[in-house]
């Protein structure tokens, strides 16, 4: 932390600015999928998914990935403490908070408006690029973090309503001035189904069209849909 007076973190906050999320759990080396990436508050320690049916009665704070930082979305951090002036990120149709200051990817212009700890350049009305900036400068400025920090109900961070039947794991984006990520795989899939479901209703409505009209040939222009070439039977 900067200079300032000195005061004492909460252990759970403490750990989650401080934690480097993502590594391989020394618990689970053998397991795949073993990145720890939630936050178990109870015991302020960082847990992978293997993790969780041990810690399934505690508190518990996912944290995710994007451009290769740990984020938190703001619906859940917002219950710890205050994140007003904090610029936030949409990724999925969700808010989320950086957890810790970057490095600045562009010059600083002095007209720019830029966070009040590590000068990044940030959009209009936001003081901070993170929460690790936010708390910093409460610090340098003497200002007592109680008055940020909320008391919590731990049902809203139970194991069966988050990650129970969930996949917990991490995503990633290369583009930052991108603010939505890319669709899984799942949603691609179910994308390509509506579009082919739609391709075969508009088909189905344009033959019966055809046959009230009294036209029996249908038009392929429009509904063809490729496949596998097929081979012309050998005399």
């Amino acid at each position: 932390m900067k200079g300032g007076i000195h005061q004492k973190l909460p252990a759970w906050l403490e750990r989650l600015m401080g934690e480097t999320f993502f590594g391989g759990c020394g618990v689970h080396q053998d397991r795949k999928k073993n990145e720890k990436n939630v936050l178990c508050l109870h015991c302020c320690l960082s847990i992978c998914p293997h993790c969780l049916p041990s810690h399934r009665h505690h508190p518990l704070l996912q944290v995710r990935r994007y451009v290769y930082h740990d984020v938190v979305r703001l619906s859940d951090l917002e219950k710890l403490i205050d994140c007003s002036n904090i610029q936030g990120y949409t990724i999925n149709g969700a808010k989320v908070i950086f957890l810790k200051e970057r490095v600045q990817s562009r010059s600083c212009k002095d007209t720019a408006n830029v966070c009040c700890s590590c000068d990044r350049i940030l959009q209009e009305p936001f003081h901070f690029c993170s929460l690790s900036c936010k708390v910093d400068d409460m610090l340098c400025k003497g200002e007592r973090l109680s008055s940020i920090l909320y008391r919590f109900n731990e049902s809203h961070f139970s194991y069966h309503s988050q990650f129970e039947g969930l996949r917990v794991d991490s995503s990633e984006v290369i583009d930052e001035d991108n603010a939505h990520f890319a669709p899984t795989t799942e949603e691609a899939t179910s994308h390509s189904m509506n579009n082919n479901n739609n391709t075969i209703s508009s088909c189905e409505e344009e033959l019966k069209n055809n046959k009230a009209n009294g036209n029996f040939f249908l038009s392929l222009g429009s509904c063809r849909r490729k496949g596998a070439p097929k081979r012309s039977p050998l005399s």
